[in-house]
C-alpha cells in the first residue's frame, strides 16, 4: 500500500502534516508493507500556491498512491480522489508518522469536506467538517462531520 501525506516540510516521517492538501509544499509518500513503513520519499508539490481544480489529485494518482491523508480538503477534491481510486482521509494532525500510524490502526478514517468548502458551495451538502483555520495558525477540529471523518476515539471501559 502506498500512502501520500500532505506535509508542511520535507523531513520525511518527522514532517508536520499540512492542514490542507492543495496548499502544502510537499507530500511524503510512504510505502507500507505488513502494516509498517518500508520506504519513505518526499516529493515537492508542483502545484503549490497555484493549482487548478483536479491538478493535485491527478498528481497524487501519478505517484501511485492508494490513500491521501491530510488535515482537510474540499468536497470536490474528495470526489476527484475517489474517481482516481484513492481513499481520501482528513482530520490528520501531528507528524506524518503519527498520521500513518493512526490510519493503519484504524483510528483515522474517512473524509469530510472542510467548512470553507461547504460555505463556498464546493461541498456535497455535508453539514459540518474541518476548517481552514489551521492555514492561519489555528487548529482543525477533526471528527465534526457526519461521523465518517476525522480521528475516531475508542472508548475505554
Amino acid at each position: 500500500m502506498r500512502i501520500a501525506v500532505s506535509a508542511q516540510e520535507s523531513r520525511g516521517l518527522e514532517s508536520p502534516v499540512s492542514g490542507h492538501f492543495g496548499r502544502c509544499p510537499c507530500f511524503v509518500i510512504v510505502e507500507v508493507e505488513d502494516r509498517s513503513p518500508k520506504e519513505v520519499k518526499v516529493v515537492e508539490n508542483p502545484h503549490y500556491g497555484h493549482h487548478s481544480v483536479g491538478q493535485v489529485p491527478a498528481f497524487i494518482h501519478e505517484q501511485g498512491a492508494d490513500v491521501l491523508i491530510t488535515g482537510g480538503m474540499g468536497g470536490r477534491a474528495v470526489s476527484y480522489f475517489m474517481q482516481y481510486g484513492i481513499e481520501p482521509v482528513t482530520g490528520a494532525r501531528g507528524t506524518v508518522e503519527d498520521a500513518v500510524r493512526s490510519y493503519l490502526a484504524g483510528d483515522l478514517t474517512g473524509a469530510d469536506p472542510c467548512r470553507e468548502s461547504i460555505e463556498h458551495g464546493h461541498g456535497h451538502g455535508h453539514g459540518h467538517g474541518h476548517t481552514h483555520e489551521e492555514e492561519e495558525g489555528h487548529s482543525h477540529e477533526p471528527g465534526r462531520g457526519r461521523g465518517g471523518g476525522g480521528r475516531k476515539r475508542r472508548s475505554r471501559s
